[in-house]
């Protein structure tokens, strides 16, 4: 079993930054890759990044790349999402995701992930 607490969403004008953790707990086999999703009322939960962990190996949405920079900290079991020049359709809840293995081009499929966190809100105004 893998326990994931998300932290760090908030509200914050266009062109802000934020920073998002998510602290692991549970068996660390089980968290070979991780990630962040994000979604909005009344839409799909969408890809945001993943890191596969200690291959240092990262993949982003083109909606993000050049903006969004997902790291690990392995030694606190935690992982980010730095999120900057933030734009209003950045606003949903973020969601941090993992699961033990799938192939790399599966990464931004939502049913891939066996464990989620609850979620943190971003509101970022114009």
């Amino acid at each position: 079993q893998v326990q994931l607490v998300e932290s760090g969403g908030g509200s914050v004008q266009a062109g802000g930054s934020l920073r998002l953790s998510c602290v692991a707990s549970g068996d660390s086999t089980s968290r070979n890759y991780m990630a962040w999703f994000r979604q909005t009322p009344g839409n799909e939960r969408e890809a945001v990044a993943m890191i596969r962990s200690n291959f240092g190996l990262t993949f982003y949405a083109d909606a993000v790349k050049g903006r969004f920079t997902i790291s690990q900290n392995n030694a606190k079991n935690t992982l980010y999402l730095q999120m900057n020049s933030l734009k209003p359709e950045d606003t949903a809840i973020y969601y941090c995701a993992a699961d033990d293995s799938m192939p790399s081009s599966m990464w931004s499929v939502r049913t891939e992930y066996q464990y989620w966190g609850q979620g943190t809100q971003v509101t970022v105004s114009s």
